[in-house]
């Protein structure tokens, strides 16, 4: 298996980036595009839970813009030409705290989708390198 091949990664970091651009603009649609439309979705949030497109795109509807937002340590991985994990870490939380997102993406029919993610906020802690 090659694991970022560049054509592949080339196509992730697009469809990340479209998300990215779409999450700060509050563009429910195209996040609701960009998120596998089956019931087996799964999102976990700082402080909710999503089973389903049906309740992403619930939780789609009601974001807010958020042009305070700015990502650091984003590392987009490849597997294959079918397969990628999305990490990062975000930084509009509260004062001596750090926000992380994981997504799993996965090449469906209709294109690159997020078929699983979650976000969290902890307490800023020393990052190893």
């Amino acid at each position: 298996m090659e694991i970022n091949r560049p054509d592949v990664l080339a196509e992730v970091q697009a469809a990340y980036r479209r998300y990215e651009d779409a999450l700060l603009a509050a563009d429910a649609r195209t996040l609701d595009e960009l998120f596998w439309n089956d019931p087996r979705l799964i999102r976990f949030g700082a402080g909710d839970i999503q089973f389903g497109h049906r309740a992403v795109a619930a939780l789609n509807a009601r974001r807010r813009l958020n042009p305070e937002r700015v990502l650091t340590d984003t590392v987009v991985t490849t597997f294959g030409s079918d397969f990628a994990t999305a990490t990062t870490l975000y930084t509009d939380v509260p004062e001596g705290q750090i926000g992380r997102q994981m997504q799993s993406w996965a090449r469906t029919a209709d294109g690159w989708r997020v078929v699983a993610a979650h976000v969290s906020v902890i307490d800023k802690p020393e990052i190893e390198r």
